[in-house]
């Protein structure tokens, strides 16, 4: 196991009708006058939006509004938010929103304290050592936004989709109602479902030993995270299972179950590059990926995932066989991911197979000048990115 420093700071207020104590939290936190960020008209149409706005009055708190972010954010609207926000001498952001929403207001949290361009700190890696507080109410379990420090933001001109981690855009509170995620549609539960587990796949499948205590975290997590989206696939109003699946989401990328080890990020930087030249759904994209990924490289890394084909997928075979093994497990996950709607196809989810070059050469950064093979168990060179995807048809 190895070395690690783990602060996470962020307040999780969990359950029923918490939405409406965000105007209160607001003012313990010393806000006065906020940016109210969100995405299309759901949280409109679902009474979330006058909730958070009658909090905002009742507590004294003004506020200034920017609605529009979409799936896969992009760096426009950040720029927008950014001058907004110096405009109108905004002390405090607020995302309500999911994944999407939130990178975005965390793009606007570092780029009001930045002097340069926001895209800078995204594709050059620019590590800032300021940025606005903010806070979340979650409208979507998925990306795990809301306690991380992560967030990616795409930038529709370059087609380029770039993430940055800075332990200053963590969330100083996030609000967390699992009934507010009961009008979500299937699709979008399926994909948030998604990209949860590979939140954990990225931690857990890799190559330290002697993790023993974080690894039976991530196994109970996936276990209950799988269990738990059948339930909410079936009946999207099954509370109980929401709290189990949210809940998980939020565990899944709050890097405690990175603590100790190297981790992955393979599938993700393929995906990366999936949704920015076709605009997919990061979670469709990683499902899709996923399976193929780790028919390609399990083999480097076998008693990992031996140990995931029998503690977390219930494989039952031979143990002598290990291929075997972890093959019947690989061949569960995807019955899984059919079960709850996903689609495992690149070619059905719209990607043409003679774009898989030029993606697989912008993954690994090759095409930029720079090559920086992706993945731990496996160091991935753009041809084994390009092996994979077609893997993926």
């Amino acid at each position: 196991m190895q070395n690690f420093d783990f602060s996470n700071k962020t307040r999780v207020v969990f359950g029923k009708d918490t939405e409406h104590s965000v105007g209160a939290l607001l003012k313990e936190y010393g806000a006065k006058k906020i940016l109210l960020h969100y995405g299309g008209g759901s949280i409109k149409k679902n009474g979330l939006y006058n909730s958070v706005i009658n909090s905002l009055n009742e507590n004294g708190i003004e506020f200034k509004v920017l609605g529009g972010v979409a799936p896969n954010p992009r760096v426009t609207l950040v720029r927008e938010g950014i001058e907004l926000v110096k405009n109108e001498n905004i002390d405090f952001l607020l995302a309500v929103g999911g994944g999407s929403v939130i990178d975005s207001v965390k793009g606007i949290a570092m780029g009001v304290c930045f002097d340069g361009d926001v895209w800078d700190i995204y594709e050059k890696g620019i590590i800032v050592d300021k940025a606005m507080p903010l806070a979340t109410i979650l409208t979507i379990p998925a990306a795990g936004s809301e306690t991380s420090f992560s967030s990616v933001i795409s930038n529709e001109e370059k087609q380029m989709k770039r993430g940055c981690s800075n332990i200053i855009t963590r969330p100083v509170f996030s609000i967390l109602n699992p009934k507010i995620f009961f009008t979500l549609p299937k699709e979008q539960i399926a994909n948030g479902v998604s990209d949860i587990m590979s939140h954990i796949f990225e931690r857990y499948l890799t190559t330290t030993t002697a993790t023993d205590l974080i690894d039976g975290i991530c196994e109970s997590v996936l276990r209950t995270v799988m269990r738990n989206a059948i339930k909410i696939y079936d009946n999207p109003n099954d509370y109980d299972a929401w709290c189990q699946v949210a809940f998980g989401g939020t565990i899944a990328h709050n890097d405690l179950l990175g603590l100790g080890r190297t981790q992955e990020w393979a599938c993700h930087a393929m995906e990366h590059e999936l949704s920015a030249y076709n605009d997919v759904a990061h979670g469709a994209g990683l499902a899709a990926l996923t399976p193929a990924w780790m028919r390609y490289v399990y083999k480097n890394n076998a008693d990992t995932f031996l140990q995931w084909a029998v503690n977390v997928m219930g494989t039952t075979m031979d143990f002598r066989d290990k291929n075997t093994l972890i093959e019947d497990a690989i061949n569960r996950l995807c019955d899984f991911y059919k079960r709850i709607g996903l689609e495992l196809s690149l070619v059905k989810l719209g990607i043409d197979p003679t774009q898989y070059e030029d993606l697989a050469k912008r993954a690994t950064r090759i095409k930029y000048g720079d090559e920086n093979p992706i993945g731990g168990a496996m160091k991935l060179t753009w041809t084994d990115v390009k092996n994979i995807y077609n893997l993926a048809v």
